[in-house]
């Protein structure tokens, strides 16, 4: 796909291209999650937030309130289209036909995103959802990537064509150097992650299409449901800490707090019959998670490694395995969090070969325009940008992670659960992306 980015952001009438192009244009992990939350928990209330982790950033100073607002009306505004229901429920996901229920689909028929809650303060966008669970949750992705694209889209105006020019000139060549570092790397699996935190949907749809022409079989698909539907890709996904999170927060004791991370992983596996078993472990800590975890565990597909040192991630699950009798080399482990080329690179070399290992790509593919401006701002460095949820059935939500840095909840609820889920393993590291 051919474009011509400077002269369309200096041409282009932004205000007549909409940053959300379709419900489709989401992570394939929160249709996953969406259609379990329907199953099991569908009228449950609660509260998504907005969270810039990246705080010496004033988003309010970066993006114009009204343009938010009309952005985000037309998100809610967009229903699922036939020929992706269509889709939805006739395509192969992971090799199975059927993952998505009839009814589920029909009810998908009649789906909009929720009212949201705006307001700007002490510099920053405060953005909420509250409301059924089924419904709050689909705005996650959306309301990331419209913030960021509302980003880029201003300090994009105040660059010239020709600088405009230079500008993507870099990226497109820096995008090569990368692909070009990858490629022939034998049993290499690389996956595109970056729709929450892109640059626009444009130069995602761009960096896909550049990744599945060069790499050929080591891309093996995109987490974006529409430009897995475009263009023919596998759409990658599972589920996310958004699960445990709010399980955990429905119970009232220390067992069942505990233990709310493992109900999820029953309550999946029931869902998907046996299908789509990829655990994130580090809701709450990685060590206690694989140290408690249940013997029917081991016999799931793999894991995703998210927030703790990769390198020190992949080692523990492989001593979980050999320590319960599994055969790692029959076992996938997912990195994904705030990868580069380098990363990859270095992580496949120690893991290839002894266990299934792939790479979910994120920010770093869609959003890396470091250093890249004329003259020499820093409009364009990555944020860490999250929607997280904060509430559920009136009660507060926590998220410990490996990384401390990337917890959220209040500070008394984090002292509540690190008391009961402890501190091993976890460390504090800079949050990048």
């Amino acid at each position: 796909m051919i474009v011509n980015f400077a002269q369309r952001a200096h041409n282009h009438n932004f205000e007549a291209d909409w940053i959300v192009r379709s419900l489709l244009d989401t992570d394939f992990y929160k249709l996953l999650m969406l259609q379990f939350i329907w199953k099991h928990y569908a009228r449950l209330p609660v509260t998504f937030s907005l969270i810039n982790r990246t705080t010496r950033i004033s988003l309010a100073a970066q993006i114009d309130e009204a343009e938010l607002r009309r952005q985000l009306d037309h998100a809610r505004s967009l229903r699922f289209r036939r020929s992706e229901l269509t889709w939805l429920a006739g395509n192969s996901f992971y090799g199975r036909r059927g993952i998505f229920e009839p009814a589920f689909i029909d009810w998908l028929s009649g789906f909009h995103l929720p009212e949201y809650r705006l307001d700007y303060r002490d510099g920053q966008v405060a953005l909420c959802f509250e409301g059924v669970w089924s419904e709050t949750t689909m705005w996650e992705v959306p309301a990331l990537s419209i913030v960021n694209e509302l980003r880029t889209r201003t300090n994009l105006a105040r660059m010239s064509e020709f600088e405009l020019d230079l500008f993507y000139a870099h990226a497109k060549a820096k995008l090569w150097s990368k692909i070009n570092t990858l490629r022939g790397i034998g049993d290499l699996a690389v996956s595109d992650f970056g729709t929450r935190r892109r640059h626009s949907f444009l130069w995602q749809e761009y960096v896909v299409g550049a990744m599945a022409a060069e790499l050929g079989k080591s891309f093996t698909g995109t987490s974006n449901v529409f430009l897995a539907l475009k263009h023919d890709l596998e759409a990658i996904g599972t589920n996310a800490h958004e699960l445990p999170m709010v399980l955990a927060a429905l119970e009232s004791d220390r067992g069942g707090l505990r233990d709310a991370q493992y109900r999820v992983l029953e309550l999946w596996q029931q869902t998907y019959g046996g299908a789509l078993l990829v655990m994130l472990p580090d809701t709450f800590g990685s060590a206690q998670f694989l140290a408690n975890a249940p013997s029917w565990a081991t016999d799931w597909t793999g894991i995703r490694i998210d927030s703790k040192d990769p390198f020190l991630a992949g080692e523990e699950y492989i001593d979980w395995l050999q320590a319960r009798g599994a055969d790692p080399g029959t076992k996938r482990v997912l990195f994904s969090d705030g990868l580069d080329v380098d990363d990859i690179v270095a992580l496949h070399r120690q893991f290839g070969g002894r266990i299934k290992d792939g790479y979910g790509w994120g920010t770093l593919l869609t959003n890396d325009f470091r250093g890249f401006h004329p003259r020499g701002a820093s409009d364009f460095e990555p944020i860490s940008l999250v929607c997280k949820v904060t509430e559920a059935a009136g009660r507060p939500v926590v998220k410990l992670s490996d990384n401390s840095g990337k917890a959220t909840g209040s500070a008394a609820e984090i002292a509540r659960y690190r008391k009961v889920f402890g501190q091993a393993g976890i460390a504090r590291a800079p949050v990048l992306v």
